[in-house]
């Protein structure tokens, strides 16, 4: 208890160095007791994270939390709100850095006119089936769901966290984000429409 205490104040010190951004993200949380719930970011800071859920656990409480495109957080439930409650975010300085390049990223994908945006047309291959290989030398066959000139979809049975550094046929990319089946790539360079074709066949059926 006194561990939690004192990582509760750090991070209440913490916490008003950090900017919150409102962010539509969804994810499950574990409370003490193990239990696992479906949650919803409501606004997000590398120190702290509001969510949107039926379950409320007790203030001091630890939470583990896993984020679509930010992966696995953990901290201390703060405060109860009318809708979920709101915990601070334990982390190294490295981890709160990571966190706060991610969220600038999805506050700001829009403006920035990043890879979600379907300013290229998206078409199925007609190759679907590659190998999506991961940075450790990993490697997993995966389905090409659609395929842009600037990413793809894949359905893939593992999900590497969003950030991760992918190579997806011969194809450098980032993974995005996650979906029920698989997992979003955007290619590290915009590629040229007879790149895609001699690497995966696109075109009409």
């Amino acid at each position: 208890m006194a561990a939690a205490a004192q990582d509760l104040s750090m991070s209440r010190a913490e916490r008003r160095n950090f900017q919150r951004v409102r962010v539509k993200l969804y994810g499950r949380f574990m409370l003490e007791d193990r239990s696992e719930h479906a949650c919803q970011v409501i606004d997000m800071s590398p120190g702290n994270v509001a969510l949107r859920t039926d379950r409320v656990g007790a203030p001091g409480e630890r939470v583990i939390a896993y984020l679509d495109q930010i992966g696995r957080i953990e901290g201390i439930l703060t405060r109860r709100l009318d809708e979920g409650f709101a915990m601070t975010i334990i982390a190294s300085e490295r981890k709160r850095d990571k966190l706060a390049a991610q969220l600038t990223w999805l506050a700001n994908k829009h403006e920035l006119d990043l890879p979600e945006d379907r300013r290229h047309e998206r078409i199925a291959p007609r190759n679907p089936i590659t190998v999506l290989k991961l940075p450790d030398g990993r490697q997993y066959q995966c389905r090409i769901i659609d395929l842009s000139l600037s990413g793809a979809g894949v359905e893939i049975a593992v999900k590497p966290a969003a950030g991760t550094q992918v190579t997806l046929g011969t194809m450098r990319g980032t993974v995005v984000r996650h979906f029920e089946d698989g997992v979003a790539i955007e290619f590290a360079n915009l590629q040229r429409a007879d790149t895609l074709e001699a690497e995966f066949a696109f075109g009409p059926q």
